[in-house]
């Protein structure tokens, strides 16, 4: 672990805004919580996470879309409020279009950008090799623990998701990685002749 060099790993997900149109009747003794199976549409926003691996950090971000203006201010937070020390971030993200240096370029001023830039190590995982990034697995952990419910605000879902990260976070919880070099050369052996 190098604090001046931390690598964060980085991912999104859409998520769909729920509300109950009739209210759900609570659990009583030898019955289940009753749920209608009639909802209302509330919109859709995206969820990013920040996550450090090797020491079990990690943030969460909802925001009403996906921009390159939503992940630009997103990666600044992180860079100026959670890593000021930090000489370099090594930045691990899949190849979507908004997750490039110019939208950084696109949302700030050139001087800011470029001194944002010039901190961050861009580091893509393969295509079709997102699952390499330890931060989908995060994502689905929080999706499988709060995100099975209906939610009908972005306020609601930041809510949850900040307590989940905020306790992981403090009880240090890391991804017990066990793809190896040597599993990644045989995986992808085809790829480099």
């Amino acid at each position: 672990y190098d604090p001046k060099r931390p690598v964060i790993c980085m991912d999104e997900l859409p998520f769909q805004k729920l509300k109950d149109i009739i209210d759900s009747l609570p659990p009583e003794p030898g019955k289940v919580e009753r749920v209608d199976y009639e909802y209302e549409r509330k919109g859709t926003c995206s969820i990013f996470i920040f996550f450090e691996p090797l020491t079990g950090w990690r943030y969460v971000f909802v925001r009403e879309r996906r921009t390159n203006a939503d992940f630009a201010e997103c990666v600044r937070e992180v860079l100026e409020q959670h890593f000021p020390d930090a000489e370099t971030i090594r930045l691990v993200l899949d190849n979507l279009s908004t997750h490039t240096p110019a939208a950084l370029y696109q949302t700030f001023e050139a001087p800011v950008a470029r001194e944002l830039t010039k901190r961050i190590e861009w580091n893509y995982t393969p295509k079709h090799g997102s699952w390499l990034n330890m931060a989908e697995c995060e994502l689905s952990v929080l999706s499988r623990q709060h995100l099975h419910q209906r939610i009908p605000t972005i306020e609601k879902i930041q809510e949850i998701a900040s307590l989940w990260a905020e306790k992981r976070t403090h009880k240090k919880i890391k991804v017990d990685w066990r793809f190896t070099i040597d599993d990644a050369r045989e995986k992808f052996k085809r790829f480099y002749h």
